[in-house]
């Protein structure tokens, strides 16, 4: 979906552990940069170039891509990704995250016992291969070197400007986009629509809910026109009071 010049959020679904689920990058671009915000899951590298082919462009192109988060959700294609392009892609990221990125600390929200929990919840009729497939992802996530890191309160300069927000609470080092061409956030998981309502990120995937609330507070010095949340996709209508609801209640 085409937000504006410049934007489009992408949509990637998927059968993930037996029921259909849509996530939502997002990608940006002007006449020198081609930029994507997150990445999908691992193994969804096909599903996120059609997406892009979708808008008119291609994923070999791109130039830049900013991490919100380490979640696997967030990070799973980014190698891939890396690997598909045709020229050296640029990958921004906070200096929190950074280690997580590139494998050299464990997924915070993957440890021994949420993977053994993963792997037992998925449907019985997983063939047992599958199950191993999903433990080894689990325990090994893909990694990527994360060329630059950017900190809340910087202005990166491509597409007209994205300024970059500090989020953090559903992971540490968290961070939201604003692009100000469009006067568009990139949420991440700092936010999610629900049944079209835009709502706090839920707290049982938040390292900590609490700083994750009092953060969205961060976000009402900007107009805000649009929210793409990665979960859930586009909020429209007043966003800047919704979000002081949300930071209220």
């Amino acid at each position: 979906m085409q937000l504006d010049k410049g934007i489009h959020m992408l949509q990637v679904s998927a059968n993930i552990m037996g029921s259909i689920e849509s996530i939502h990058p997002t990608l940006m671009w002007d006449e020198d940069n081609m930029i994507l915000v997150d990445t999908a899951y691992p193994g969804q590298l096909s599903l996120l170039n059609e997406a892009i082919l979708d808008t008119g462009l291609a994923i070999h192109k791109l130039t830049s891509i900013l991490i919100t988060h380490q979640d696997l959700d967030h990070i799973g294609s980014l190698a891939d990704i890396i690997r598909a392009s045709s020229s050296l892609v640029q990958v921004l990221a906070s200096s929190i995250e950074k280690p997580y990125i590139q494998g050299e600390k464990q997924l915070i929200k993957l440890t021994p016992e949420a993977i053994d929990q993963a792997v037992s919840s998925m449907p019985e009729s997983v063939p047992v291969e599958w199950r191993y497939a999903f433990r080894r992802t689990l325990e090994n996530p893909p990694k990527a070197i994360v060329n630059s890191t950017i900190v809340a309160g910087e202005e990166l300069p491509f597409c007209g400007g994205i300024l970059v927000i500090d989020t953090a609470g559903h992971t540490p080092g968290h961070l939201s986009f604003y692009h100000k061409f469009s006067q568009t956030l990139i949420a991440g998981d700092a936010l999610r629509v629900v049944s079209g309502k835009l709502l706090a990120p839920d707290p049982q995937y938040c390292c900590d809910f609490n700083i994750a609330k009092e953060s969205l507070k961060n976000l009402l010095p900007y107009d805000i026109k649009k929210v793409i949340c990665f979960h859930g996709g586009l909020y429209e209508g007043n966003c800047n009071q919704r979000i002081s609801e949300i930071c209220e209640s």
